[in-house]
């Protein structure tokens, strides 16, 4: 009993810690509203913003001074994680709620979809919404898009083991080095790069065109491979801009980079740039990209046909489109130059997508989705047991990847990710089906799109908003549970079935 008191007063400090960050974070759209003021008025930003913030503080700061600490075991990491995503999920959504004209349910889906980077909206209408309120949904998935507690680790500049475990449960992720010894040096690789990446794509997408605030919040939703917009066209609404080409390129770029190991980023600065193609997950998500690229090119050719040729124009905006729509969906940015439900996309295009939907980016990135590592491990699994078959019963082949025996925990940890994944995205879908009019394929793109925090889907904005409240937890849980890499919030749903 004393264990288990120790252990929850453990969880108790922790979140504390991180919301007392957070309260903090919350309080910066104010500031935002005094450089970009917007139809509301400056005491529904402070009731908003401020006083929320200030409270969340205080609480945290209560929690953290009046509740003991010590090294939290990874099982209690994990559920310090899970509540974490949780708890500032839930605070995230207070500010929707007061300014705008939606329900709980349809503000905290909004919150969860933005702090998990999903990108999933449930909102029209962002061309007239507040300024404040957008920047908002923008640096929440800044925050979010590298993970909420890798973002207090850096910021509360806690090391030692305790950050270590905490670190390993936010990303319950296959084995892999880090660039350098020590979790806070490691953190603080991590969000140097993230920070110079977010600097670098502001000024080029400023001097591209946009205006300073289009910039900045697509800025934070690009690097943070999340996908929000200030726009209901999402980037199809830059497509007459005189630079147009060069914003969509310069996107395709950083989401590229959004959806790379940072580990690997790092390998480049030091000057490794053969990590490019040496790398086995980095050649296995070049080859992703270049087959499903050529599949939807080729698809829609044959379905359009000659139109297509007509002129150079005509091609490159084909060309464009599909690239950019490949380097999207693959990374879990979810922008859009074209909806994926415009009938300009035939069958097998959508089927790709659905694909690269559940694939996702690379291990150590902001994207979503199982893993390119993952799929390369099951694949090389497969092939070590047809080989097997050939050889003597008592001969091993050891599952070897990047010169690295990948150990049979790994393997085993890999094919229950994959269930569980299967099963959330069943029973998401299952439940859609039941409860709304949408066909299989639409049903299955909402939910895989949750629970992969993808953000883009086969239907429109309004028929998600018109779903019934339990298909809007379902969502929810599953933008948690993709984020958390289902273990930590399953982790969590035992200890509460437990007591």
């Amino acid at each position: 009993m004393i264990k288990k008191l120790a252990a929850s007063l453990t969880i108790l400090n922790y979140l504390g810690s991180l919301l007392f960050i957070f309260g903090f974070a919350m309080m910066v759209p104010a500031l935002v509203h005094i450089f970009f003021p917007g139809p509301e008025i400056s005491a529904r930003i402070i009731a908003a913003f401020i006083v929320p913030g200030m409270l969340i503080s205080a609480v945290g700061m209560l929690l953290t001074r009046r509740v003991p600490d010590k090294v939290p075991d990874i099982q209690d990491g994990m559920i310090i994680t899970a509540l974490a995503w949780v708890v500032v999920s839930v605070a995230s959504t207070i500010p929707l709620y007061i300014l705008l004209d939606h329900s709980f349910i349809d503000t905290f889906f909004e919150a969860t979809s933005g702090i998990t980077a999903s990108g999933l909206s449930i909102f029209t209408g962002l061309d007239e919404m507040p300024p404040a309120v957008l920047f908002w949904r923008s640096f929440m998935q800044w925050i979010g898009g590298i993970g909420i507690l890798t973002f207090f680790l850096a910021i509360s500049f806690r090391g030692g083991s305790a950050a270590a475990t905490l670190f390993s449960a936010e990303g319950h992720k296959i084995q892999s080095s880090r660039p350098v010894p020590g979790i806070f040096s490691t953190v603080k690789i991590i969000w140097t790069i993230y920070g110079s990446m977010t600097l670098i794509a502001f000024l080029l997408l400023y001097m591209e065109g946009m205006s300073l605030f289009d910039a900045i919040n697509h800025t934070l939703t690009l690097v943070s491979t999340g996908g929000f917009s200030t726009h209901d066209a999402s980037i199809a609404y830059f497509s007459n801009f005189k630079l147009g080409a060069m914003i969509e390129y310069t996107m395709i770029f950083f989401m590229i980079m959004g959806g790379t190991n940072f580990l690997l980023h790092y390998k480049i600065s030091t000057g490794n740039w053969r990590a490019l193609y040496e790398d086995f997950e980095m050649r296995l998500f070049w080859l992703i990209i270049l087959g499903s690229f050529l599949l939807i090119g080729i698809d829609i050719y044959i379905s359009h046909g000659h139109k297509l040729l007509s002129s150079w124009t005509t091609f490159h905006l084909h060309f464009r489109t599909t690239l950019f729509q490949t380097i999207s969906v693959i990374t879990s940015t979810g922008y859009a130059t074209r909806n994926l439900n415009d009938p300009y996309y035939p069958a097998l295009a959508k089927q790709v997508f659905l694909l690269l939907m559940f694939v996702g980016g690379c291990i150590g990135s902001t994207a979503g989705g199982f893993k390119v590592l993952r799929i390369g491990v099951l694949w090389q699994t497969l092939t070590s047991e047809i080989k097997q078959l050939s050889l003597p019963p008592k001969a091993v082949i050891p599952l070897v990847i990047q010169g690295k025996i990948i150990p049979p925990r790994e393997v085993r940890r890999i094919c229950a990710l994959l269930f569980a994944w299967i099963g959330l995205i069943w029973i998401g879908t299952s439940l859609t089906l039941a409860c709304t009019d949408l066909d299989v394929s639409e049903a299955l793109s909402g939910m895989l799109s949750a629970v992969s925090n993808m953000g883009p889907f086969f239907f429109s904005t309004e028929e998600l908003a018109a779903f019934p409240g339990g298909v809007k937890i379902s969502y929810i849980f599953g933008m948690l549970a993709g984020r958390l890499e289902v273990l930590p919030i399953f982790v969590l749903c035992a200890r509460l079935a437990r007591r």
